[in-house]
């Protein structure tokens, strides 16, 4: 059993997320770097996490927040040299950090040496590595990933004088993963870091890396046999190697992902789940939140959900219906501003629910839903966004350190990203440093979230299921796992509220509080529990075997 938890050590990780550019610069240049996240490793293990997910830091033109990748086998020179990731990469292992780095193979940047090549000769080697057409197709300016801000799935290459095919920017060609010399250069790419001792990849547009595209039309069918070698090789170069896909899905199409048995990928982002968790958040009923989970329940047994609020992009929530995402708008974005693509949110976590107790509400259910949770880096100390800023950057300003210059992130006069220095989230209110000597702050509050979220293994491990309270308002998950079971209550209303539930567990007439010393002792396993507004419990039926004390101001 030890050998097992050890190989899926990711069911029960908590996982961070943090773009390098933002996060320590360690030279003074205004660009964050390996060096800098080497010198923060205190401060993740001190936080609690398992693992780390870094955004892209391969050399990159960086239109694109690097996810232009001009070279695969490389660090780019603003973040250090390969030096220093090796250096940070044994770090990160002596603090018992795993490490997770984006794979971007969907498509390169323009000033790849490879479409390079391919543009300038029809003859070149790496002219099929990519996707042409000696006319323009006739769905050329459709499908567009940014809608409003991209115009069109096909350029017209000057220099190839040919149509080339792009599901993202123009400046990021899409690869022609029909073509087994593109396969195979992928697997030596993720052998290489592998072999630099990364623990996985985020796989990043996985069903666009999985298209065909046959005379200039998109096939139909996608290609899962692909996404599957991909997880056959990284599992005889590291066996406990990972992939967490970025797939925003409907339930009906993530058996595909994950395969049989063990034969997909490890880890999928539950969209689904995350956009009608907004909805709940918008509308004080938890039951949208309920039928998602439940519509997402079965899953392989080797397989896991990773649970985020917020991450590097917008809150996406194309999979609502108009009047369900006109709901979440008028709650956490009702200003255009605040929108993005018609369909998404680009604000922080923080600023969109608007008070502590829904931001700590956020942070407990994040931890409690059925996966594993992937946290955004700066959420844990309540960091704001910059709507002055365009499209996304809204929500990648820098990590906020300390009242210092910069917010501790930089001594150069311009970072590569203003750092938020007014209002109630300016870096001189909102900073680690300060936090750090508040027992009440949001970022002790997370860090007690977390060890409690690593001494009840049953949330990663267990087998789950929803308990009734009589309230639309209240989501009651009972977790069961190695003889053990875990109760925790969630309060979506803005109202205090009492519900009556059977846990229906062995021992069930004793429920020990984990955020509270006490002890609910009920009848035949009917309990009465009491909820504040945004309130929220955990418990373990039986036993005060793990009791952390909430401190309040």
């Amino acid at each position: 059993m030890a050998d097992i938890i050890a190989d899926l050590w990711y069911k029960n990780a908590v996982i961070y997320s943090l773009d390098l550019e933002s996060f320590m610069d360690s030279n003074g240049d205004g660009v964050g770097d390996f060096e800098g996240l080497s010198r923060r490793l205190d401060y993740l293990e001190a936080l609690g996490v398992d693992a780390v997910w870094i955004a892209p830091f391969q050399p990159t033109p960086n239109r694109d927040n690097g996810y232009d990748v001009s070279d695969y086998y490389g660090v780019d020179p603003r973040h250090g040299s390969s030096g220093d990731f090796v250096e940070f990469m044994h770090q990160a292992g002596n603090r018992g950090i795993k490490v997770l780095i984006d794979l971007v193979v969907n498509h390169t940047s323009d000033q790849h040496r490879w479409f390079q090549s391919a543009r300038s000769d029809p003859q070149s080697e790496y002219r099929n590595w990519y996707i042409w057409s000696k006319k323009r197709p006739k769905r050329w300016n459709q499908g567009m990933v940014f809608p409003g801000v991209q115009t069109q799935t096909w350029t017209f290459d000057e220099e190839a004088r040919e149509w080339y095919f792009h599901r993202f920017y123009n400046f990021q060609p899409d690869l022609n993963m029909d073509n087994p010399d593109v396969r195979a250069e992928v697997r030596r790419v993720m052998g290489y870091w592998l072999q630099l001792g990364v623990a996985g990849f985020r796989l990043d547009a996985v069903p666009f890396l999985l298209e065909s595209v046959v005379d200039g039309e998109i096939q139909p069918e996608l290609d899962f046999e692909h996404l599957y070698d991909m997880r056959r090789f990284m599992q005889w170069r590291r066996g406990n190697g990972v992939l967490l896909g970025e797939a925003n899905v409907t339930p009906a199409d993530t058996k595909r992902y994950f395969g049989n048995h063990g034969t997909g990928i490890q880890m999928m982002f539950n969209f689904w789940v995350n956009q009608h968790l907004f909805y709940a958040l918008a509308t004080g009923d938890a039951r949208p939140l309920v039928a998602a989970l439940r519509q997402t329940q079965r899953i392989p047994g080797m397989s896991q959900w990773a649970h985020f609020l917020r991450n590097h992009d917008e809150l996406d929530l194309g999979r609502l219906d108009e009047e369900q995402r006109q709901a979440v708008f008028d709650r956490f974005a009702p200003e255009e501003r605040m929108q993005l693509y018609h369909r998404g949110i680009r604000r922080r976590l923080a600023p969109m629910l608007g008070n502590r107790a829904q931001l700590e509400f956020s942070h407990s259910l994040l931890f409690a839903l059925p996966g594993s949770p992937v946290l955004r880096y700066g959420d844990e100390i309540g960091m704001g966004d910059d709507l002055s800023l365009n499209e996304r950057d809204s929500v990648r300003t820098p990590m906020q350190w300390s009242e210092e210059l910069n917010a501790g992130f930089s001594v150069a006069d311009r970072p590569i990203t203003p750092v938020i220095d007014s209002g109630p989230f300016g870096y001189r209110a909102v900073n680690v440093e300060a936090q750090r000597r508040d027992p009440a702050s949001i970022l002790n509050f997370t860090r007690k979230m977390i060890r409690l979220r690593q001494e009840t293994p049953e949330v990663g491990w267990g087998d789950w299921s929803i308990l009734r309270t009589g309230s639309r308002h209240v989501l009651a998950i009972r977790y069961d796992w190695r003889g053990n079971s875990v109760v925790t209550l969630h309060n979506f209303a803005g109202a205090p509220c009492e519900v009556s539930l059977r846990v229906g567990a062995e021992n069930g007439q004793r429920l020990s509080n984990l955020l509270e010393d006490d002890i609910l002792v009920g009848s035949e396993g009917k309990h009465h529990v009491r909820l504040d507004a945004h309130g929220f419990a955990w418990f373990r039926i039986g036993g005060l075997n793990h009791v952390i004390r909430r401190e309040r101001a």
